[in-house]
Formats: structure tokens, C-alpha cells, sequence
């Protein structure tokens, strides 16, 4: 009987809003906090809310999304992060305007058939899941940015990746890789790379990344930092020694730099100063000739 009750109880609350959703968009405003509550499953009458452009539903054990949620057209961001998904609708894959998802902390094992329809998307976390393989999917989406994939089971990463062009940020930390990855090295467009907490014994040399920004490599079993042009920060053990060294060797190449300038500058100056001599001599010379003549 107490289990009945129970039952009945969560169907009526996934299908009432609490009386603050009508106080938040009463004011105009796009967007819809549902965070810090409890729901099993997406509340039917927030489907309806056409207009949103903002939902927030992280860490309130949600566990499936309803197939209306295909009627939120003017989504731009979706946060049901620290949930309980174990998969994902293709419903969500209709969202046209859909620019952030934040799906960290789930137990999903991978992403819907058609996850690659979303052409608008620009940043997905989707750490701290079960994912064994990279989503191919994500190769078609031209327009993501960042990547968060921490946390996950991955072991290697598809030959394609370069193709993922719009990419500037990759975040792999606490993953399974044993060897760095060959398709990194043909990211050329990167500027942060996360590696941390990996198994990597080795890094390739990475100094032809000239677009990279920084790099984390620490908590791998790394005898030395991996080399990397100048302009890159480097976050890992010996790091700091590295960098050091690198602003001491960077400081005295400017120092030279400086002082070969200033030895070309006076020598310009002598030089300058030499024909300046050799003019006023046959100036001289010539403004005495009409009076001899």
C-alpha cells in the first residue's frame, strides 16, 4: 500500500512544475532552473514551453527523456549533467538551435544514431560516462569547439579525427590510452589538449602544433615534459622546471637579439655619419669654385 503511494506520487510530481518555474518565466525570461529537485523523468508540461532557450536539469536523477522533447526548437543550451541516463532519445538529436549540451556524470555508452543532425552544436561535455569508443557521430558535427571527454573508457581515437576542423578544445583526461593517440598529431587547429591521467610512457615531438595553447600531461608515466613549440603551457610533473628553463633560454635569445640590433644600429649611424663627412667635403669644394673661376 505504502508503495503504491509512493508510485502514484512521483507520476503526479514528473507532470507538476513547482510553483517557481511560473515565477521565472513570468518575467520573460527564455530560460528554465529545475536543478536541486528530484525528477525521474522531464516534467510533459515543460515540453510544451516552445519558446525556451535555456534549460537547466543537472543532478536531479533524472533517468530517460521523453520523445516531446523534440518540441523545444528554440533551445540553444541543455545541462542534464550528474543524472542517471543510460541513453539518450533521438528525439534530442531535432533540436536545431541546440549550441551547448552538457551531459557529464550520466551512464551513457554512447550517442543516438543521428546525434550528428545537431549542426549547430559548439560545446559537449559528456565526461564521467561509459564510453569505450569515440561516437563517430561526432566527426559530422563541423561546428563543435570543445570537447569534454574526461573520465571516460577510451583507448584510441578514429583516423578521421582531423576532420573535426571547428575543433579547439579536447579534453581526454582519465581515459585509457597507452600510446598517444596518432590522429592528435594532425590536429593542427588545437589550443588546449588534456591528456591527464592517462597510462602515455611516451609523447611524439609536438612542436609542430603552432596553434596549441596548452597542454596537461600530468599523472602519466612520463620520464620528461613532451616537447612543444614556445607558445605552449605546459601542465604536468617537471613542467615548472621546464618552463623556467624555457623563459631563461627565450630571455637570453632576446637579450641578443637586442644587442645585435643595437650593434647594426650604430653601425647604420657610423656609416650615416661617414658619407654625411664625405658630403660637406665636396660641398666645400664646389662652393669654391665659382670664385676661382
Amino acid at each position: 500500500m505504502g508503495s503504491g503511494g509512493s508510485s502514484s506520487s512521483s507520476g503526479s510530481r514528473s507532470e507538476r512544475l513547482p510553483s517557481s518555474v511560473a515565477e521565472q518565466l513570468s518575467g520573460g525570461e527564455a530560460s528554465l532552473e529545475l536543478t536541486g529537485r528530484r525528477w525521474r523523468e522531464l516534467p510533459g508540461p515543460v515540453c510544451a514551453l516552445g519558446g525556451l532557450q535555456k534549460l537547466y536539469i543537472s543532478g536531479t536523477g533524472l533517468r530517460a527523456l521523453p520523445g516531446a522533447i523534440e518540441g523545444l526548437r528554440e533551445l540553444r543550451i541543455l545541462a542534464l549533467d550528474s543524472n542517471r541516463l543510460e541513453e539518450l532519445p533521438e528525439a534530442l538529436c531535432r533540436l536545431p538551435r541546440l549550441t551547448r549540451l552538457y551531459l557529464g556524470g550520466n551512464r551513457l555508452f554512447g550517442l543516438p544514431a543521428h546525434f550528428a543532425q545537431l549542426q549547430s552544436l559548439r560545446c559537449l561535455w559528456i565526461e564521467g560516462n561509459y564510453l569505450y569508443r569515440f561516437p563517430r557521430a561526432l566527426l559530422h558535427l563541423p561546428a563543435l569547439q570543445s570537447l569534454q571527454m574526461g573520465d571516460n573508457r577510451l583507448r584510441a581515437l578514429p583516423a578521421a579525427l582531423p576532420r573535426m576542423r571547428g575543433l579547439r578544445g579536447l579534453w581526454l583526461y582519465g581515459n585509457r590510452f597507452e600510446d598517444f593517440p596518432p590522429p592528435l598529431l594532425r590536429m593542427a587547429q588545437l589550443h588546449i589538449l588534456d591528456l591527464d591521467r592517462n597510462r602515455l610512457a611516451a609523447f611524439p615531438d609536438l612542436t609542430h602544433l603552432r596553434r596549441l595553447r596548452v597542454l596537461s600531461y600530468d599523472h602519466n608515466p612520463v620520464e620528461a615534459p613532451p616537447r612543444v613549440a614556445d607558445s605552449v603551457m605546459l601542465v604536468g610533473e617537471g613542467a615548472q622546471e621546464f618552463l623556467e628553463a624555457r623563459e631563461e633560454r627565450l630571455r637570453k635569445l632576446r637579450e641578443q637579439e637586442e644587442t645585435e640590433e643595437a650593434e647594426a644600429l650604430r653601425a647604420a649611424t657610423r656609416n650615416d655619419s661617414s658619407l654625411l663627412d664625405d658630403g660637406e667635403g665636396s660641398g666645400s669644394a664646389l662652393e669654391g669654385s665659382p670664385e676661382e673661376t
